[in-house]
Order: C-alpha cells, then structure tokens, then sequence
C-alpha cells in the first residue's frame, strides 16, 4: 500500500483543484469538514493511485464522488467505472452523488454517507 494513498507527486494537481472546487462540492465539504459527520475525518481531492478523489475518508476506507453533467457521456461513465475498479482493488469503497442530489437533497446525501460509515 506505500505510494498508494496521497502520492507526494500529485500534491500540486491536488491543491490547483481545490481552487477551482465547484460549487456542489464547496456545499458538501462544508458539512463533511472537521468530523463534523459522525466524528469522521474526511479529506477532499485526495490521491488514491494516480487518480485524484473528491472526498475520502481514511478511518472508513471511504470515497465519495460528486458528478458533474460531463459524467453522463458514456465514454466518462466509463472510465469513471474503470478508475472506480482500480480504486476498489486498494480496499476502498466508492459511493457515487450527482451534482443535482448534493444540491437539492443534502441530508439525503448525507444520510447515505453516514450508512457507509462504522460505527
């Protein structure tokens, strides 16, 4: 697992992404952000292999995924199937939100979110 999570070469991508976070996203880290979901730490745009998550926490081997309209087109969904695969072959689970259920039902959201937590 040593260069599997948090690779140092991805840490400029990572932070450039954090400035451009769009909105659904910024809505969602604010009620995920300093354990505020169950006391669970969660990070936002962490490395796991080459590919950079939206929201990830350690404690539940946990990520969370915020689609975008682009995720509708086939060859994204896809790939988005693809990159899922190899991040669930590192032992984490992947769980997957629409922009549109992250802006129109946020405790819907996160509601889901805390069933994949331990308790």
């Amino acid at each position: 697992m040593v260069g599997v999570f948090s690779r140092k070469e991805l840490k400029a991508r990572r932070r450039g992404l954090r400035k451009l976070l769009p909105d659904p996203e910024r809505a969602l880290w604010t009620r995920l952000r300093n354990r505020q979901l169950s006391g669970h730490k969660f990070r936002r745009l962490y490395s796991i292999e080459n590919f950079v998550v939206d929201f990830y926490s350690p404690e539940a081997k946990l990520v969370v995924e915020i689609d975008g309209s682009n995720h509708t087109r086939k060859v994204i969904r896809v790939y988005d199937a693809w990159r899922q695969n190899l991040i669930i072959l590192q032992g984490v689970k992947v769980i997957r939100f629409s922009n549109e259920e992250v802006i129109n039902n946020m405790d819907v959201v996160l509601e889901t979110i805390k069933e994949h937590l331990p308790d």
